[in-house]
């Protein structure tokens, strides 16, 4: 079961937990609540059994840009017998709370990832719109992101998010940032 907690409610006790940011490194490095430690979603399975030692000391707080891929990340770590809280709005939510965000230095800004699968998928359906002017049947392109749009709020995943999540830049780690040394800081 996933736990949702507010910023209203996690701020003054964060402290007590551990802090799990699940986007990408490079969403991470553009600006993550103090003291979380990065563990992409796409990388959590290799995690499990430090954040199982970890949720054995203590809470666990996981966190993404807008809840979404945290309420994964929890249902998948419930399923592992993992308790961990989701907090409700994301960094987004945090940052708009007035609390600050942590950034690497050095760390290119990158997208957050709705904005990147924004952009793309408006990119697509615009050039299948276009290109079915030259020639006609393009316009199944835009018809195919429909779809996948849509399968995607029905399923709440994103093929679109996780392949651009795979993308060098949203991949790129600072020198120390790697996901050995977050595990190895994670085990104290």
């Amino acid at each position: 079961m996933t736990t949702p907690v507010t910023v209203a409610q996690l701020h003054p006790r964060l402290a007590e937990f551990t802090v799990v940011d699940v986007r990408s490194p490079g969403e991470y490095a553009a600006g993550h609540i103090p003291g979380a430690h990065n563990i992409p979603l796409d990388r959590l399975d290799e995690a499990l059994p430090t954040l199982r030692a970890v949720a054995d000391g203590g809470g666990i707080a996981v966190v993404c840009a807008s809840g979404n891929r945290s309420r994964t990340a929890c249902e998948r770590l419930a399923a592992e017998g993992i308790t961990a809280l989701t907090l409700t709005g994301g960094t987004s939510a945090w940052a708009g709370g007035g609390h600050p965000l942590d950034r690497v230095a050095g760390a290119p800004a990158v997208w957050a990832m709705d904005r990147q699968v924004r952009l793309v998928a408006g990119g697509l359906v615009l050039a299948g719109v276009l290109a079915d002017l030259v020639r006609p049947g393009a316009r199944w392109i835009p018809a195919a992101v429909g779809a996948g749009l849509a399968f995607s709020a029905v399923t709440n995943t994103c093929a679109m998010g996780n392949l651009l999540g795979r993308l060098p830049h949203n991949r790129s780690r600072p020198a120390g940032t790697d996901l050995a040394t977050t595990l190895a800081g994670l085990r104290g």
